[in-house]
């Protein structure tokens, strides 16, 4: 293995690393690529790649969160007051130039989620919590369970998206910018019906809210009277349970 060269930063080996995965990952499948690979085409050893990385999942990761970055800070602030679609178009379509120089890597990580659940699902976490900073940046709401599935959403659209662009050889991406389009047209008219779901169901929170004193306040008659509570009632703070509410 060659002999790890000294970084010049502390961000330098990291840099390495997930450089050499992604361009392992162009030429093979997740599966065909070891750690020590990994490290010996970084040019570090392999300490310093378990220092920096508990796992090939993790350098994805890294990976993710620096087209994250770079996406973000790129954002044309010239479209502030236009609508949400036309910033989400933008947005995205600058997401695919970042990720054009992995195109080959991208597309043996989409064949191997094909056959294996867990790189799959994997992959969906990643793409879910990019997904909410996508949203956020195009002015979307992304609290709550709401905000969580416009995020998921968002994830299976520009999935469907990327299947195009995988494919898509033409330099000005015509195919690929009409399937965005129509993607983020259905998506509109979901967020939509979410928004009205959301409207009606505001009033009814209060129910989820009040029992808690009622009950409260019926359990403490019942001592005052002497009574054991009755065994197995609701208690009112259930919802309030980190183990049960889904909030």
């Amino acid at each position: 293995m060659a002999k790890a060269s000294k970084p010049t930063s502390p961000q330098a080996p990291r840099d390495a690393i997930v450089a050499a995965y992604m361009a392992l990952l162009a030429e093979k499948a997740p599966h065909d690529i070891g750690l020590a690979e990994i490290a010996e085409k970084a040019g570090v050893s392999l300490a310093v790649l378990r220092g920096e990385f508990g796992s090939k999942f993790d350098i994805l990761a890294a990976f993710v969160k620096t087209v994250d970055t770079t996406v973000l800070e790129g954002i044309d602030q010239d479209l502030a007051e236009q609508p949400t679609k036309e910033k989400l178009f933008d947005i995205l379509m600058r997401r695919l130039d970042v990720l054009a120089p992995h195109k080959a890597a991208i597309g043996n990580l989409a064949r191997a989620a094909r056959r294996d659940g867990g790189i799959a699902m994997g992959m969906n976490r990643l793409a879910l919590r990019s997904h909410q900073w996508m949203l956020a940046a195009a002015g979307v709401e992304t609290g709550g369970p709401g905000g969580a599935l416009r995020a998921q959403g968002m994830a299976v659209m520009f999935a469907r998206v990327m299947r195009v662009w995988l494919d898509d050889d033409d330099p000005a991406l015509a195919k690929t910018m009409k399937a965005l389009d129509e993607g983020l047209t259905r998506a509109g008219r979901a967020a939509r019906a979410l928004d009205d779901v959301e409207r009606i169901a505001a009033p009814f929170k209060s129910l989820f809210c009040a029992p808690r004193s009622f009950c409260s306040r019926r359990r403490s008659d019942d001592r005052e009277q002497g009574r054991e509570p009755r065994p197995g009632s609701w208690r009112g703070d259930d919802f309030r349970d980190p183990n049960v509410t889904p909030v």
